[in-house]
């Protein structure tokens, strides 16, 4: 990857008197007699402020003001095909829509022929309620679902073990048994609906649930479609809901992809996700370069159980956040499209144009959207889903605007969803492809963007990959020191947060959406009640298959089958016979054992 050829190489521009005027670049003719005639005169008499408290750090060595992105990114006051390299053209930079290198979108028409389905994302409770919920969603004009587990789940546990206390239900819905996972999608027909599922140490048992529900329902596997989360790497970086050490984990993500490609050949077997790691409090740039390359490590690691790239490439999706820098936010998914065919041709060699293409999700910023007056957060996720639909997403959830205090009311939600059709029936922006294409400033922040990243894939090559700098805590640091800067710069007023730090009000408190402990006995009853009814021999009998699976070392299947050695038919083997969640993750921990996380220091 180090010799590997950098998309652009930055302009090198000699340091002069109007560097402070120019910032750093060569005009032409006509700015710099527009920096003499208009500039200058209007500097002098009005001199730009600082967006935010006039502390030292937004202001430059000259005491002018200094402004920059959400990331710190400075930003120029003019952008001109002066700050573009010497060698640009629409050729040979941006293409066109559906066309190499996929900066404009991956879709001749863009959203002309298909809007992007409005994947809304919720889970709270019981499985019974989160139905009552999705059935709603889908009645307001939701095109697609996505499953929030709670913590319990997420982790590998049942409702009813010690761990489970006090989170039962609380951040999403608990599912223990396919008992649950039949109940949640009852009367919801899954060769026709979309789900997504946002799990990821135990997401081939959830995964394996899912199945089991469609072809209960009579649905074909090869029809069905969606995606599961399944992005570990992303756990030890930010999220912290791993329960494996890493090589296994890893082995878990293959074994799926193995399994997918042979049997659900439309399904996603992974969502690769930066969203998380923004909400860690990441920069754009660390985002979009941790999570392309995080695809890098997995697409390595199915190549050594010896999948061929082209084999389960297409259906790798990705999943970004969108935060509150409009242009940025947009800069970076436009990049990430360039990035990903490059990779996928140059790096690993795919044939196929189907595997070159990025396919992603966004979610609006949860991070952003503070306690204090909540109402604003309906602008903040506007702003935020207009800047992923000019980016060119796939797909698209817009948080509502209670999430900081709990989980979504009815209400918010609706209005949330009523966002994303306020955008793609009312705003127009849907009409054309890529409307910002050719920006000066866009097209700026788009080659850094990419240039940035390819930096960071040259250090993380020098490290040994992913998995080796998450051991040794170099995307943690990164992220962590990021994050400080960001905190550091709100406290200081230098970023202004509307109703946080600027244009406080006193107000009271919101009606939000509680969930208390009958959640907890309804679950534990339910699996008392499963234990007793179902083959305990039987499913104690598949759980010793799967372990036996577990200890092996998997090998590329062949004649059309999957490694003999793959964990999922045993998961799903087990599924069958009503195992729980808890108890084929107990199973896996066995044979895996547990991790614990370095330190950063």
């Amino acid at each position: 990857m180090a010799n590997q050829k950098k998309p652009y190489s930055k302009p090198q521009v000699a340091e002069s008197p109007t560097a402070d005027v120019f910032e750093g670049r060569h005009p032409s003719d006509g700015e710099k007699q527009w920096a003499e005639k208009m500039l200058a005169p209007t500097l002098e008499k009005a001199p730009e402020k600082p967006i935010g408290a006039p502390t030292g750090t937004n202001l430059d060595e000259q005491g002018h003001a200094r402004f920059s992105t959400i990331s710190n990114v400075p930003v120029r006051r003019l952008y001109t095909p002066a700050d573009l390299p010497g060698d640009w053209s629409e050729e040979k930079y941006l293409g066109f829509p559906g066309e190499a290198p996929y900066t404009r979108g991956i879709h001749a028409t863009g959203y002309r022929g298909k809007l992007w389905t409005m994947r809304m994302f919720s889970g709270f409770a019981s499985p019974e309620e989160t139905n009552r919920r999705y059935k709603y969603l889908l009645e307001h004009g939701g095109g697609g679902l996505s499953v929030a587990f709670d913590l319990p789940t997420l982790m590998g546990y049942d409702s009813d073990h010690p761990a489970s206390e006090g989170e039962v239900g609380k951040c999403g819905v608990a599912i223990d048994s396919l008992e649950d996972m039949e109940i949640l999608f009852d009367g919801i027909d899954l060769e026709k609906t979309t789900v997504s599922m946002t799990i990821n140490s135990p997401a081939s048992v959830l995964w394996a649930m899912y199945l089991v529900v469609a072809e209960k329902q009579g649905a074909d596997w090869k029809k069905i479609s969606g995606t599961i989360q399944n992005d570990i790497l992303k756990e030890y970086i930010a999220q912290k809901e791993y329960i494996y050490p890493p090589a296994p984990s890893m082995r878990l993500v293959v074994d799926t992809f193995e399994f997918g490609s042979k049997f659900t050949p439309r399904f996603n077997t992974i969502s690769i996700s930066g969203y998380h790691i923004r909400e860690a409090g990441s920069t754009a740039l660390q985002e979009l370069a941790f999570t392309i390359y995080d695809g890098v490590e997995y697409v390595e690691w199915a190549r050594r159980r010896g999948l061929e790239v082209d084999e389960f490439g297409p259906r790798l999706s990705f999943f970004f956040n969108a935060h509150n820098d409009f242009f940025e936010e947009i800069a970076k998914y436009r990049a990430a499209r360039k990035i990903w065919y490059r990779l996928m041709r140059d790096r690993f060699g795919a044939k196929n144009a189907r595997t070159w293409l990025m396919r992603f999700h966004t979610q609006t910023a949860g991070v952003s959207l503070p306690a204090q007056q909540p109402m604003n957060n309906i602008a903040r996720v506007a702003l935020q889903a207009l800047a992923a639909v000019l980016g060119g997403t796939q797909s698209l959830h817009t948080d509502s605007y209670d999430e900081a205090l709990a989980l979504p009311t009815e209400e918010a939600a609706r209005i949330a969803l009523r966002t994303q059709q306020i955008i793609a029936y009312e705003s127009g922006v849907a009409q054309t492809v890529d409307p910002l294409g050719g920006s000066y400033f866009v097209e700026k922040l788009t080659l850094d963007m990419e240039q940035g990243a390819f930096d960071y894939f040259g250090k993380l090559d020098q490290m040994g990959g992913m998995v080796k700098a998450i051991e040794r805590g170099y995307p943690q640091k990164e992220i962590a020191e990021a994050s400080y800067q960001y905190q550091r710069a709100a406290e200081a007023r230098e970023k202004v947060i509307v109703g946080v730090n600027e244009f406080v009000i006193e107000e009271e408190s919101p009606r939000i959406l509680y969930i208390d402990e009958t959640v907890a006995r309804q679950q534990s009853a339910k699996l008392k009640a499963l234990r007793a009814r179902r083959s305990n021999e039987e499913v104690q009998r598949r759980l010793e298959a799967l372990k036996k699976a577990a200890a092996q070392e998997p090998k590329a299947g062949r004649d059309g089958s999957v490694s003999p050695a793959n964990t999922m038919p045993y998961i799903v083997d087990a599924v069958r016979a009503y195992a729980t969640v808890g108890e084929i993750c107990e199973a896996l921990r066995e044979v895996y054992g547990t991790y614990t996380e370095v330190s950063v220091t």
